[in-house]
């Protein structure tokens, strides 16, 4: 193979590397996922304390929640790519693994909405599980929660309304 052959083919691999021909709304929305690092403290609709912690993990290929409210016992999340979308498994107090996926369009995403695709350890679709998470991005240190529990055939939303813990 001459040199003019590798050119073209040495220039894909360089933009790829720095994220030109890798970007996608996806990826994007990852990223946004992953600047959320650190701690985060607030409370749900009802003034109940919460506090959250989002950490990277698996060289920073997953994004790892684990939320705790005064009341309920802690819940972990796990974020990751998943080609076109961004995949989400949650584990829940109530032993099931809800699995959702979302697809951010183009841009900054002022919203990541989750919606429930299946379930690990859940006997039936009708038994109670986190069915729909939409993830609202405010600002930079600002987010809302909103977790939507299914149980029969009615969802109940909870809110949690989260702001970054500032390092002192």
């Amino acid at each position: 193979m001459n040199r003019i052959c590798w050119l073209p083919l040495v220039a894909v691999i360089g933009i790829g590397a720095f994220g030109g021909l890798t970007a996608t709304p996806a990826s994007a929305g990852f990223r946004q996922l992953q600047a959320l690092a650190g701690d985060w403290e607030g409370s749900d609709e009802h003034g109940i304390p919460a506090k959250t912690n989002f950490k990277l993990m698996v060289s920073e290929t997953v994004v790892m929640e684990t939320l705790a409210a005064a009341g309920m016992h802690e819940m972990v999340t796990l974020y990751s790519l998943d080609g076109d979308g961004i995949a989400l498994v949650h584990y829940c107090p109530t032993n099931n693994q809800p699995r959702m996926r979302a697809l951010p369009s183009l841009g900054a995403a002022k919203e990541l909405v989750f919606i429930f695709r299946d379930a690990g350890n859940l006997l039936s679709a009708t038994d109670g599980h986190e069915h729909k998470l939409v993830i609202e991005f405010l600002d930079h240190d600002h987010i809302t929660e909103r977790w939507t529990w299914r149980s029969g055939a009615k969802d109940t939303e909870t809110a949690f309304h989260l702001a970054r813990i500032k390092s002192r």
